[in-house]
């Protein structure tokens, strides 16, 4: 899942969120220099991305881009379902997305200080150009993608997947749902383990 869902399957507690977020900024054990609820939230990261790499839906997804994308093919489709999530946002939470996603952002500036060097160097960029609102239309995801495409030493065109996404638009969307509603329960037990 790409930055929107892991935000949201943190639940309600800022600091879980927080880690949540930066948690692919953190490598091996380094995520035990952190206060305790920022660990809790990278080790639910880790847990979810797991979870979603092994699911056999997310898998028929990533088929559909593999011929084209290779193995961007799942980085792709957790942009794609961070779409989904956005363009679905009434049917998941009370809270309108802007306000849920500006919230967000004021607490990631209100605790700058315990962000990763990786993390305080997107923040800025990501709240200039919301990119957790714009995942609610294609043109913002081709946007993101093709950011990430500038961030990749290799040609990995991930912005043209734009294409396959309008073409395979309801297969993708009830993949997500069918997953989705897994993975919050997933999430959901995880986060009383921890």
């Amino acid at each position: 899942m790409n930055f929107l869902a892991h935000i949201y399957l943190s639940g309600n507690n800022d600091f879980i969120k927080i880690g949540n977020f930066m948690a692919d900024t953190i490598r091996g054990n380094q995520y035990e220099n952190y206060p305790l609820m920022i660990q809790k939230g990278i080790v639910l990261h880790r847990a979810i991305d797991t979870f979603t790499d092994a699911h056999p839906v997310f898998r028929q997804s990533t088929k559909r881009l593999h011929a084209n994308y290779h193995h961007y093919s799942g980085v792709i489709v957790d942009v794609f379902y961070d779409h989904f999530l956005a363009k679905n946002w009434a049917s998941y939470s009370d809270e309108n997305l802007e306000d849920y996603v500006q919230n967000f952002y004021n607490s990631m500036l209100d605790n700058r200080a315990i962000l990763s060097e990786k993390a305080q160097q997107i923040l800025p960029y990501m709240i200039e150009q919301n990119w957790l609102v714009s995942y609610k239309s294609i043109d913002g995801i081709e946007r993101i993608l093709a950011q990430m495409d500038k961030r990749i030493k290799y040609d990995s065109k991930m912005h043209h997947s734009v294409t396959e996404l309008k073409a395979f638009y309801i297969e993708f969307e009830i993949e997500f749902t069918q997953f989705f509603q897994e993975l919050q329960a997933f999430s959901s037990q995880k986060l009383i383990e921890l």
